[in-house]
């Protein structure tokens, strides 16, 4: 996978302390075969050390999974909402409240979607997700800064997961950012993805 580093980031970009990012972090995204679910999700350190545990719901609308953490603590619900030009994903906390929306734009080559989120200190946050997901590459920007905070490399792994559709995600992510709300615009990403196959 990627051995390099990328450039801490001018100031922390995020909703979730607990998941900033220390230094350089390759996370990998791994949706689960032969979910009961729906569209399930482990999330891992590159070491293996699992981080994040994302349930699909089956029968849903807006295709819903939950993100827990590894303590099984439920942190936010991630959805599609319909009605929208563009195809829009929400997060929501276990209480209802939506604190980040991601929308796709429709671009002549590649794709870009648009992240605003508050982060836990009321600060609005904006990332663009930018890249040729025909090349399977793409990098996520800080509006703000202008800083790479994550890089995006999503590939299969091998023939066994051809056969059953398994797509993973590795992703190195800027120390200073939320691994979680990574891994969440990776997930609607995939999802995105999903649609238009």
């Amino acid at each position: 996978m990627a051995t390099f580093q990328l450039s801490p980031l001018p100031h922390q970009v995020g909703h979730f302390d607990q998941f900033i990012a220390r230094q350089t972090e390759m996370i990998a995204l791994k949706e689960r075969i032969l979910s009961l679910s729906g569209d399930s999700f482990s999330i891992t350190l590159a070491n293996g050390q699992p981080i994040l545990n994302v349930k699909g719901k089956f029968f849903t609308i807006g295709a819903r999974k939950s993100v827990f953490d590894m303590a099984g603590n439920h942190l936010f619900d991630i959805y599609r909402e319909l009605l929208h030009l563009h195809t829009t994903f929400v997060l929501e906390d276990p209480q209802g409240n939506k604190f980040f929306e991601m929308k796709n734009k429709i671009k002549l080559f590649g794709s870009q979607a648009t992240a605003k989120f508050t982060s836990k200190t009321g600060k609005q946050e904006s990332l663009t997700m930018k890249g040729n997901w025909l090349d399977l590459r793409g990098e996520i920007i800080d509006d703000t800064s202008g800083a790479i905070v994550a890089q995006i490399d999503r590939k299969f792994l091998n023939s066994r997961n051809l056969l059953f559709g398994q797509d993973t995600y590795a992703v190195i992510v800027a120390p200073g950012m939320d691994m979680a709300i990574i891994a969440a615009m990776c997930i609607c990403l995939d999802e995105k993805n999903n649609e238009s196959r």
